[in-house]
């Protein structure tokens, strides 16, 4: 590595820092007012007609919520709607306020560079939706929890890695060797996720999962978690698609796929099972 190199990897290294001390995280001006939204949605007085107006706001968040109303995880009686009060109403506020975080998310995929920084974040973003879609449908077939919460934990799983390359994405040549940059990744994800995590301001057991999800010994009393489903679905879409490293032994299952009796067959045989469902729920969060 050059010594240009080496002085563009510290100056970045030195913002980051800044940024994580601080906690004055820097995002995309579309994505802060993305995240006014979702605050607003927040509002618990707020009518069915006031939530429709605040989405109306924001065109992209508008699409996305009708896009995602009408796909089959929320629409089983197949009747389309163009209403956001409508579409609003069949999704509930909170899977509204969900899908803000998501368009959030896609904001920071669409950055512009010419470093290599938004292919590896179109890369992650194609992952997390694989994931979040795998998600939902764990929880629904396999569990009790909230398959909304769920979906979103999936979507957030690699939240600090999107924030890392994004901003990356920023200074230049920052990195020109890619171990470098997944070194540095590696580092620095799960503090930066926990600060934005905060900043988003999101569910306590949304923020459990995202953090621990990769301890594949984590143990805890009682049924399958929200944690347990996150880690099972980075787990079984690692296993079933190229562009990933397997993160387990199937010899060796860790405790929260046990929870979930899921083996090698059985999560291929639920691969195939919800096959179809998946790919429309990809569609609607894509």
């Amino acid at each position: 590595m050059g010594e240009e190199s080496k002085n563009n990897e510290f100056e970045f290294l030195k913002s980051l820092t800044a940024e994580l001390s601080t906690g004055e995280l820097l995002f995309p001006t579309s994505l802060t007012a993305t995240l006014k939204i979702r605050r607003a949605l927040g509002d618990p007085n707020a009518s069915i007609d006031k939530v429709a107006r605040i989405i109306s706001t924001e065109p992209v968040l508008s699409a996305q919520i009708l896009r995602l109303a009408n796909s089959v995880a929320y629409n089983s009686g197949n009747v389309h709607t163009s209403d956001l009060r409508t579409a609003a109403i069949r999704l509930g506020f909170e899977m509204a306020r969900n899908v803000a975080i998501a368009v959030g998310m896609k904001q920071l995929v669409q950055t512009k560079s010419t470093t290599d920084a938004p292919e590896l974040i179109q890369g992650l973003w194609t992952r997390s939706i694989r994931v979040a879609a795998l998600s939902f449908v764990m929880a629904r077939k396999l569990t009790r929890l909230n398959p909304d919460s769920a979906m979103i934990a999936g979507l957030l799983h690699d939240i600090g890695k999107f924030y890392i390359l994004n901003r990356a994405s920023t200074f230049g040549n920052a990195f020109t060797n890619l171990q470098s940059m997944w070194d540095m990744v590696d580092c620095w994800q799960l503090s930066i996720g926990a600060e934005v995590l905060e900043k988003w301001e999101v569910a306590d057991e949304i923020r459990i999962a995202v953090l621990e999800h990769r301890d594949l010994e984590r143990t805890h009393p009682g049924g399958p978690d929200l944690t347990d489903v996150v880690m099972a679905a980075d787990i079984v879409d690692a296993h079933s698609h190229l562009d990933r490293v397997p993160l387990a032994d199937w010899t060796m299952l860790p405790p929260g796929l046990a929870l979930l009796e899921l083996d090698q067959q059985s999560a291929t045989d639920l691969l195939d099972e919800v096959k179809d469902e998946l790919e429309l729920i990809f569609q609607a969060l894509a």
